[in-house]
């Protein structure tokens, strides 16, 4: 009887394959082509991971360092410690602004999402034209600037076509942007009229991912387009307008760019927005170090409201089997 003796054949491969990654410098497992693929990736996320680092995370630190001092531009910065802070406290003005920005945010975000909704389902449930979405979208193509201009010219109290149409159905014309009580809702509908199209596509993309077959049981069942609405459509959209909600309040806290156009932060204060009166403090009156500590408090309530929003409404789970 004759007995084979030989080494096992798997220490071959092995150890050819140990050779071969010690020559080339390769780890074992780990191919050319993957290392290619991974300096490909770097090289495409190296702009965005640059223009973060430069205009996001380095401009926040060094709000966040400005915050504790005293700085104008003209000296160096001198640290004051809290002084920013305490100050902050016991501006009335700084409280004023942040009720005008609440009263805002609550305008904007109400009917922006209600009349979102509305638009979303109605362009899923009577119409997918590509056409019709295009026009929905069209007014978010224009900037703020612009649109806080031409608003301001058709709801000028004298010449705007707005009060034109007013007083030709026999009621006084109205001081849209020039009265205390008016400014703020204008304001907050003239950015619900540009963003609500952007919002309304958003939610229409979430209804799309919504299987029809479970329209088409309740329909079997019986049930309306209402009852389908609350017992359907709400609780699987959910999350999707959960973080529609949480992006719009974060935006809607930010506003600027409407109230510098069109009143100023008048009158009387009426529209001192906090973004308004943080840019003053900073551009108007050279305090860099106090609108630096108001811009961290901005921070710290964006994020506990972002928090609270994100728990409350379970965005991160779906009702989707």
């Amino acid at each position: 009887m004759t007995i084979a003796s030989s080494s096992p054949p798997s220490r071959l491969p092995t150890g050819g394959a140990a050779e071969a990654s010690s020559r080339t410098g390769t780890p074992q497992g780990v191919s050319g082509e993957d290392r290619g693929d991974g300096r490909l990736a770097a090289l495409f996320i190296a702009p965005a991971l640059l223009g973060f680092l430069v205009f996001l995370l380095w401009p926040t630190l060094r709000g966040i360092y400005l915050s504790f001092t005293r700085f104008n531009l003209l000296t160096p910065a001198e640290w004051v410690g809290l002084d920013n802070y305490v100050r902050m406290v016991n501006d009335p003005i700084f409280w004023d602004s942040l009720w005008v920005t609440v009263e805002y945010v609550a305008i904007n975000i109400g009917v922006q999402t209600v009349a979102a909704l509305a638009m979303a389902v109605l362009l899923q449930r009577l119409t997918q034209s590509a056409m019709l979405r295009g026009i929905v979208l069209t007014p978010y193509l224009m900037s703020n600037v612009v649109a806080g201009l031409v608003w301001l010219w058709i709801l000028d109290t004298q010449l705007g076509i707005g009060n034109e149409i007013i007083s030709g159905l026999g009621v006084d014309r109205i001081p849209f942007l020039a009265d205390e009580t008016w400014a703020i809702p204008t304001i907050a509908l003239i950015n619900v009229w540009r963003h609500v199209g952007y919002t309304a596509l958003l939610l229409f993309a979430g209804l799309q991912a919504i299987p029809n077959d479970m329209y088409e049981a309740a329909r079997v069942d019986g049930a309306s387009e209402w009852r389908m609405f609350w017992r359907i459509t709400m609780p699987l959209l959910r999350p999707v307008l959960a973080v529609v909600l949480i992006m719009t309040v974060i935006g809607s806290f930010q506003v600027f760019d409407t109230v510098a156009v069109t009143t100023a932060g008048g009158p009387a204060n009426a529209t001192n927005v906090l973004q308004y009166y943080i840019y003053g403090s900073a551009f108007g009156r050279f305090q860099f170090g106090y609108a630096s500590a108001m811009s961290v408090a901005l921070l710290v309530v964006l994020s506990a409201i972002t928090i609270l929003q994100y728990r409350l409404t379970r965005a991160g789970r779906t009702d989707l089997g």
